[in-house]
């Protein structure tokens, strides 16, 4: 069989089939690899209408070596999983031209399926998911069409079968979707370079927060299980910027201490669960002070949330945090020694005004408050289109431009309280986040990335101060887009968002609806995970007994695979069929006369060994069989009714009825 030619219904079933597959791959492969692909296609048609011949051996092996080199230039290697995806890719479209059997059908139809899966290394959304659903039902089509039989006569009865068969799928791959033990996904090991995302960076320098803000990109969804706090008050931590070069903000050599920092819990708490959109960064979002988070992530030296590694897939984990904990109110002086470090040289302008704010402000909780008023009063401007500040960039800022972004404030009064002596030092994050009503959940998008100040007091520990909130009080308290609304710079690099037009009613109701169902995806489906199977299980078997959960799975799987072949047979409908119950009734008045219909025996036979044996009931045995014939054989019109009548007739004329 392996042997035999490829018919023609399955030929074109793996061509629509590979088109399929290759299509959610486009947006990542090389474009050499769809000019490839067309170019193989091409041939194949061409060698199924006879105008071309098979490729050889010396034209096979120049193909699998000019895949090779095409997959070495544009991804540097041979080894990865970014370049095996590739060559999976490549090898797929190179089968398509060597393709004369029935085995090798069989081969490209399992490539297909494998091609399939790695689709979700870039892309696990709903969307992808349904889409999938597309050549998947094509590959089985075409593996329906190497068969001969009925079903490989047309094209459609072969795409019906193939659907049906993956619907009758569904209800066993939900049963192992929620018994099976969660095992880490293919997908979720690290691509090199090919899930870059737009996110925060590990440093910030004027200007960095600016690109951010012109991304509708989604950071991160967020569900309290009460009512979310108020704008004002969701800064969501990401980074602590310790080190300062006189240009850019970075991380100190403490960040990488997981010594846990010393904290009080003071107020109520906030319990919120977040699901996260894949970064390829460890670091995690939670408010202050994040007290407990997921297993697999813990609380830093400055307070940021760290996991073990990167978050390479959507990443849902609940938390809890005490927004008004008080937060290392004796540090130490080395540490504090590390937040008052500035480069010896730079900013003259600033160094002599911070002199100024000292002696008329001797007090830390003054000197905050003063500079704080001075952003407030003086003509700073809060902008997507800073102008340059110069080298010395804290003085070209407060003194000459006034015009700048979050990170621009945060920088430059985390330098003036360090000049002052104050230890301080800036955090990232995101602020704020826009509500879905759909769901009672905040949408969190990267143009809400946001740098604030930290600075500290002898007894009151680490206590938080937003310098953009006295310059442009509505970034805070309803978001970037109001507070960028005169200058019409929001979003103006993403013409075609749908975030960028949420002031039209109804385009938003839909934009926030579709939302509401990606986000059910993200939190029903591929955030079953390990924690949150667990507790599921629990709730059903009030215990993770692993013999009771094997039964369960194994149960399930029986129950539904009896149910598959209750519904693919359908013995109901025999039992229905009134001249089937009818001919059954004539069986047993029979029986009771001694006849017993043997096995294969049709009804005109048994029929007719009945009228020998009961010459006086001939008549009437043979008016039934005729009738019965006729209407279920024949096109007569159904009429159980004339049988009955029959059947009754030929009762009466019984001996034994006469007794009974």
């Amino acid at each position: 069989m392996n042997r035999q030619p490829l018919p023609r219904i399955a030929l074109t079933w793996l061509l629509v089939a590979q088109a399929l597959v290759i299509l959610p791959h486009l947006q990542h492969l090389p474009m050499w690899v769809v000019g490839f692909w067309l170019g193989c296609a091409a041939w194949r048609v061409q060698v199924y209408r006879m105008r071309a011949n098979y490729p050889n051996g010396i034209a096979k092996m120049a193909l699998v070596v000019a895949a090779a080199a095409g997959v070495w230039l544009s991804r540097g290697s041979l080894i990865g999983l970014d370049a095996g995806v590739v060559l999976l890719i490549a090898a797929f479209v190179i089968k398509l031209v060597e393709l004369k059997t029935r085995r090798d059908a069989l081969v490209m139809i399992l490539l297909g399926f494998f091609a399939v899966a790695t689709s979700y290394l870039f892309d696990a959304s709903m969307v992808a998911a349904l889409f999938s659903l597309l050549p998947v039902t094509a590959l089985l089509a075409a593996l329906i069409g190497l068969q001969q039989s009925s079903f490989a006569e047309g094209p459609w009865r072969t795409l019906r079968l193939a659907a049906g068969l993956l619907a009758q799928a569904i209800p066993l791959m939900l049963l192992l979707f929620l018994l099976f033990p969660r095992m880490g996904p293919l997908w979720s090991l690290p691509l090199p370079g090919a899930r870059a995302s737009t996110g925060l960076s590990d440093s910030m320098a004027p200007g960095d927060f600016v690109e951010l803000s012109q991304s509708a990109d989604l950071a991160f969804r967020v569900k309290f299980d009460g009512p979310p706090p108020p704008q004002d008050q969701l800064y969501w931590r990401a980074l602590t910027l310790e080190s300062f070069d006189g240009e850019r903000w970075t991380q100190s050599w403490r960040a990488q201490s997981d010594a846990p920092p010393q904290w009080t819990r003071q107020g109520p708490s906030l319990n919120y669960q977040v699901i996260m959109q894949p970064s390829a960064r460890s670091w995690l979002f939670g408010l202050d002070v994040i007290g407990d988070g997921p297993g697999d992530a813990r609380l830093m030296s400055d307070f940021r949330l760290e996991r073990k590694g990167p978050v390479q897939e959507v990443l849902m984990y609940r938390v809890v945090s005490w927004p008004q904990a008080l937060r290392e109110p004796n540090s130490s002086a080395t540490s504090l020694r590390r937040d008052l470090q500035l480069p010896a040289r730079g900013n003259p302008r600033t160094r002599a005004w911070v002199q100024e704010l000292r002696d008329r402000y001797p007090q830390p909780e003054q000197l905050v408050q003063a500079v704080l008023r001075h952003f407030h009063d003086q003509p700073y401007a809060y902008t997507l289109r800073p102008p340059a500040t110069g080298e010395q960039r804290i003085d070209g800022f407060l003194f000459d431009t006034r015009r700048g972004f979050c990170e621009h404030y945060a920088g430059a009064m985390t330098f003036v309280l360090r000049a002052a002596g104050i230890p301080a030092r800036v955090v990232t994050g995101y602020q704020g986040g826009e509500l879905n009503p759909g769901g009672d959940y905040l949408l969190v998008h990267q143009f809400d990335a946001h740098a604030w100040v930290e600075y500290w007091q002898a007894g009151k520990g680490w206590r938080t101060v937003d310098p953009t909130f006295q310059v442009a009080p509505s970034r805070i308290e309803r978001g970037l887009q109001d507070a960028m609304a005169e200058e019409g710079s929001f979003l103006s690099d993403s013409p075609f968002s749908l975030v960028r037009y949420r002031g039209f009613g109804l385009l938003n109701q839909l934009r926030l609806s579709w939302d509401n169902l990606n986000y059910d995806w993200q939190r029903w489906v591929l955030g079953y995970q390990g924690e949150q199977q667990s507790r599921m299980l629990q709730r059903w078997f009030g215990t993770l007994d692993t013999v009771w959960i094997g039964i369960a799975l194994v149960g399930g799987c029986g129950v539904l695979l009896a149910l598959l072949a209750l519904w693919l047979f359908k013995p109901w409908r025999h039992a229905r069929d009134p001249h089937l119950r009818q001919f059954a009734r004539f069986e047993q008045l029979l029986a009771t006369q001694g006849l017993q219909r043997i096995a294969g025996e049709g009804p005109r036979a048994f029929a007719e060994r009945a009228m020998r044996q009961l010459p006086t009931q001939a008549a009437d045995i043979g008016a039934f069989v005729d009738a019965f014939e006729r209407q279920r054989y024949g096109n007569a019109a159904s009429a159980p009714g004339e049988l009955r009548s029959r059947l009754a007739r030929l009762r009466r004329s019984l001996p034994w009825f006469r007794w009974r």
